[in-house]
C-alpha cells in the first residue's frame, strides 16, 4: 500500500530526542515509522503518531533489514530517516577503556548507524518516485570530544565521513544526506549536566541545556527542503554551553 503521505522513519524512536523527533514528524503530517529496544515505550509512542513500530537491536544488520521491510510493507516507500540510535559509555581515560566498552560503541553507534543508512539507501534507490532525505544524528562530539570519550567522539567523527560519503554516492538516485550535530539538548540523558559535568581543566561544572523543540524545528526545516536542496551539516546547540573554546 503506498501512503498518501511522507512516510520519516524513526530509529531510538522510544525516548529522548527520537521520540521528540516522532510526535514532531506526526504533527507535520508524515506517516511516522519508529524502532527501539524496549516495546512498552515504543508502543506509547506509536499511540500517540498513529504509526508503525518495532522491536529492533540496530546492531543486527538481519533485524533493521527486517524492520525496513515492514515499513515498505506498511506504506509503500520511504521518503526520510533520521537514523539517531545510539549510545554513550562511562566517562573513563583513555588508557582505561576496555576493548568491550570500545567495540560495544562502535556496534552500536557506526556499524549500526550504517545499517540502517544502508537499508534507508537501498529503499530509497529501489522505490517509485525515487529518492529521499537521510538525517544521521552526529554530535558536537563530532567535533570536539569531551573528556574521557575516546570510544563515543571515534564513533560520532566516522558519522561524519558516513555523512559525506552517502551524500556523494547518494547524487546518482536523488538521495540527499545530511547531518545534525545537537549539543545538550534537555532530556533525561542529558539532566545530569544540572549537577555538573567533567570539563577538560579536570573541574566539575555544571552545563546549560536547551529546549527539545528547537531540535524538533531543525529537524523539520531539514526534512522540509526539497531533495534538490540540502543541510549538509547543522549544529544546534546551547548558546553558552562549553564547545565553542572547548578546552
Amino acid at each position: 500500500m503506498q501512503s498518501q503521505k511522507k512516510v520519516a522513519v524513526i530509529t531510538g524512536g522510544s525516548s529522548g530526542i527520537g521520540k521528540a523527533a516522532a510526535l514532531g514528524l506526526a504533527a507535520a503530517g508524515y506517516d511516522v515509522a519508529i524502532c527501539g529496544r524496549r516495546a512498552d515505550a515504543l508502543q506509547t509512542v506509536a499511540v500517540e503518531t498513529k504509526g508503525y513500530w518495532a522491536e529492533c537491536d540496530v546492531t543486527d544488520p538481519t533485524a533493521v533489514a527486517h524492520f525496513f521491510a515492514g515499513v515498505k510493507e506498511r506504506y509503500g516507500r520511504v521518503d526520510l530517516v533520521f537514523n539517531n540510535a545510539g549510545r554513550f559509555a562511562p566517562a573513563v581515560s583513555f588508557g582505561d577503556l576496555d576493548v568491550v566498552t570500545w567495540r560495544e560503541m562502535v556496534d552500536t553507534n557506526l556499524n549500526g548507524a550504517f545499517y540502517v543508512a544502508r537499508e534507508a539507501f537501498r529503499a530509497m534507490r529501489d522505490q517509485n518516485p525515487q529518492g529521499g532525505r537521510i538525517i544521521n544524528n552526529g554530535s558536537i562530539s563530532a567535533y570536539v570530544p569531551r573528556p574521557g570519550a575516546a570510544s563515543y567522539t571515534a564513533t560520532k567523527h566516522a558519522i561524519t565521513g558516513l555523512t559525506k560519503a552517502i551524500s556523494l554516492d547518494g547524487r546518482a538516485f536523488n538521495i540527499a544526506c545530511g547531518q545534525i550535530d545537537i549539543g545538550n539538548a534537555a532530556t533525561d540523558m542529558t539532566s545530569h549536566m544540572n549537577a555538573g559535568s567533567l570539563q577538560a581543566n579536570g573541574t566539575i561544572m555544571p552545563e546549560p541545556t536547551f529546549d527539545l523543540r528547537h531540535v524538533v524545528d531543525a529537524l523539520l526545516y531539514m526534512a522540509g527542503l526539497p531533495l534538490s536542496a540540502n543541510v549538509q551539516f547543522m549544529t544546534v546547540m546551547a548558546t553558552t554551553m562549553p564547545y565553542i573554546g572547548r578546552g
